[in-house]
């Protein structure tokens, strides 16, 4: 009886060591660290490794300092020329001070969240919808440059926000279509319009060096005449300029005078 109650009470001892020894040796990893109470009090950050936390008057929260990767749920933004959007987007944040982060926020992965939806409908209501499609990179570091002014109390650093999808109405997509369309249309005769005036501007410059010289333009006629006739399938019928009749008896008359 007696060895019996030894045996056991050399269990309970054993048990009790055992317990004490894993409540008081801690291993953290690289990406933990340990924030410390001492009878309620902060007293430091440890980590990583094997630390050591006297149960009862010390308490130990872990703390993860891995790049943290939040999905924020769709917001109902309204853009500043009152075009209605839902838009999501993926923040990107760590914590970098273990201690503020315990100490400051209850739970910083909640107010996080709920600072960056927030900070989204607040940002994106002061742009246009254009500007929400075509400068997401500039809204994506106004989101972030704010966050992360407002986490570094917190011993968050946020490091990149992006934006993810920006969904429209039905009848938003179709009014944007016929805008792209009209904005080409715009384009094209633009487009025109500056071709018409280049070619005009080069018509009056050919213009003024045929007028300086009348045979150049009997022999831009002639041409004119060579790459018509090479189509036999049709009849040309063409006028002869009097300029050109007046050339033509010049040369008759010089040839007339030699031939005297």
């Amino acid at each position: 009886m007696d060895i019996d109650m030894v045996a056991s009470t050399g269990i309970l001892i054993l048990a009790f060591v055992v317990f004490f020894l894993a409540s008081v040796f801690k291993v953290l990893r690289e990406y933990e660290r340990g924030v410390v109470f001492l009878l309620g009090r902060f007293w430091r950050v440890k980590g990583p490794g094997l630390i050591i936390v006297i149960p009862v008057i010390q308490t130990m929260v872990r703390v993860d300092l891995r790049t943290v990767v939040m999905d924020v749920p769709t917001q109902d933004v309204i853009s500043r020329d009152n075009v209605s959007v839902k838009v999501n987007a993926v923040l990107y944040f760590r914590v970098v001070d273990p201690q503020r982060t315990i100490i400051q926020v209850e739970d910083y992965n909640a107010a996080t969240s709920q600072l960056a939806q927030t900070t989204l409908r607040s940002v994106l209501g002061q742009h246009e919808l254009d500007e929400m499609l075509a400068s997401r990179e500039k809204l994506n570091n106004d989101i972030q440059k704010i966050l992360d002014e407002q986490t570094v109390a917190w011993g968050i650093k946020v490091a990149n926000v992006e934006l993810k999808h920006v969904d429209l109405d039905e009848s938003m997509i179709r009014a944007i279509a016929r805008q792209a369309e009209a904005e080409r249309e715009r384009r094209a005769k633009i487009i025109h319009a500056e071709g018409e005036l280049q070619a005009s501007q080069r018509l009056l410059e050919a213009a003024q060096v045929l007028a300086q010289q009348p045979e150049a333009l009997l022999l831009r006629y002639l041409q004119t005449l060579t790459e018509i006739a090479g189509e036999k399938s049709s009849t040309i019928v063409f006028p002869l300029p009097m300029e050109m009749m007046a050339t033509l008896h010049k040369v008759m008359e010089k040839q007339r005078e030699k031939s005297q």
